[in-house]
C-alpha cells in the first residue's frame, strides 16, 4: 500500500515537468530574441526589394520566438554576390535568409562562372507572387509592336550582364532578330524607368505587377507600350506576344523557355544548405502564414500587388525541375545566361 501510494506521489510530482517538456518549443527557444538577416541580392527599389521588405514587416510574428527580421540589400553582379555569401559566409543556422534573383537557377545550369552555390540544396521558403516579365518600348519612340523590333534599332536600358534586364533583350537579339542596343550601368529599376521617361533608352524590362503599381500612368495616357512578356496566365497581359514565341526556330525557343524559367519562382526566398529542418519548416510555415495575414493582404493590394504565393515545397520542385535540364538546351542557352 505504502509503494503504490510512493509510486502515485512521484508521478504526481513528475506530471508538471513532463507537460513542461512536452510544451517545450526548441524552435521558439533559438528564436527568441535572435535577428535574422534578410539579405536582398537585388538593388533598392525594385520588385525584388519592394516584396523582401514588406514579407520582413510580417513573417517575425509568425515565427516561434519572434524574431526581428532586419533587411539589407547586398548587390552585385545581378544577385550572385549575395548568394556566394549566403552559402558560403552567412551562418547555416536559420538566422539568414536570402532573397534570390530567380535568374540564378538557369546561371547555375549552363554553368555560369562564379557560382559557389548549389541551388538544388538550399532550402526554398516561398515567393509572393510569380510576376511576368514585361518588355516595354516608350510609345514617342515609335514603337507599336513587337514586330517593330527587328526592324530598327532599339536602345533598351540594362543594369549588368547577367541581369534579366541584360539577359532578354540579349536572348531576342540572338533567337528573334531583334536589333536592341543594350546600355548597360543602370542601377535597379527605378532608374531605368527614368531613362525611359527621360528618353534617355526607348525601351525597359520590367516585372509586369512593379511596373503597373509604380507607373501606371504610363498605361493610362498610352505613353508606353508593353511588345511583349513572359509566360502568365494574367487576363491583363493576355493578346500580347510571349518572348520566345517570338523566336521561328523550336529548338531557339527551348533554349528562350531555359532562360526564363527562373520567372515562375518569382522573388524567392531562400535558407543556404543544412539549415536545421524543424527551422526551414516553421519559416515555411511562417510564410505560408503571412500570406494569409489580412493586414499583409491589405498592403500588398494597396502597393498593387496581386498575391500568387508559392510554398517552398512548391518552390523546391521547380528549381529541381530546372536543374534537370538537358544538356544541349542548356548549351545553347549558356551563350545568353553567362555569355
Amino acid at each position: 500500500m505504502k509503494a503504490r501510494t510512493f509510486a502515485r506521489l512521484v508521478a504526481a510530482a513528475s506530471f508538471p515537468l513532463a507537460l513542461a517538456a512536452a510544451r517545450a518549443d526548441p524552435v521558439a527557444d533559438f528564436y527568441r530574441g535572435k535577428v535574422v538577416n534578410l539579405l536582398i541580392g537585388i538593388n533598392v527599389g525594385g520588385s525584388y526589394d519592394i516584396q523582401a521588405r514588406m514579407v520582413a514587416r510580417y513573417i517575425g510574428a509568425h515565427i516561434p520566438g519572434n524574431p526581428t527580421i532586419v533587411p539589407q540589400n547586398m548587390v552585385g553582379a545581378g544577385g550572385l554576390a549575395m548568394a556566394n555569401y549566403l552559402e558560403g559566409v552567412a551562418p547555416h543556422d536559420g538566422t539568414a535568409l536570402g532573397m534570390m534573383a530567380n535568374t540564378l537557377i538557369p546561371y547555375q545550369v549552363v554553368g555560369g562562372t562564379g557560382v559557389k552555390f548549389d541551388a538544388g540544396k538550399m532550402n526554398w521558403i516561398g515567393s509572393m507572387e510569380s510576376p511576368p516579365d514585361v518588355v516595354v518600348g516608350r510609345a514617342a519612340s515609335g514603337l507599336k509592336s513587337a514586330a517593330d523590333l527587328k526592324t530598327r534599332d532599339v536602345s533598351i536600358a540594362a543594369s549588368a550582364r547577367g541581369a534579366i534586364t541584360y539577359v532578354i533583350p540579349s536572348m531576342l537579339n540572338e533567337f528573334a532578330g531583334a536589333r536592341f542596343k543594350i546600355v548597360t550601368g543602370y542601377q535597379g529599376s527605378p532608374s531605368m524607368n527614368l531613362a525611359m521617361e527621360r528618353g534617355e533608352v526607348d525601351a525597359i524590362v520590367n516585372s509586369w505587377p512593379s511596373l503597373k503599381a509604380v507607373k501606371p500612368e504610363w498605361f493610362a495616357s498610352g505613353s508606353a507600350i508593353i511588345l511583349a512578356r513572359s509566360q502568365t496566365k494574367r487576363a491583363d497581359l493576355q493578346g500580347i506576344p510571349a518572348i520566345e514565341s517570338l523566336a521561328p526556330d523550336p529548338e531557339d525557343r527551348q533554349a528562350m523557355e531555359l532562360v526564363l524559367a527562373g520567372n515562375p519562382l518569382g522573388r524567392p526566398l531562400a535558407f543556404p544548405r543544412d539549415v536545421p529542418p524543424e527551422r526551414v519548416k516553421a519559416v515555411r510555415d511562417a510564410f505560408d502564414a503571412v500570406m494569409k495575414d489580412p493586414a499583409f493582404r491589405e498592403e500588398a493590394a494597396r502597393t498593387g500587388y496581386d498575391l500568387e504565393p508559392a510554398s517552398g515545397e512548391e518552390l523546391q520542385r521547380i528549381v529541381t525541375r530546372i536543374l534537370a535540364t538537358p544538356k544541349r538546351i542548356a548549351d545553347k542557352a549558356k551563350p545568353i545566361i553567362a555569355p
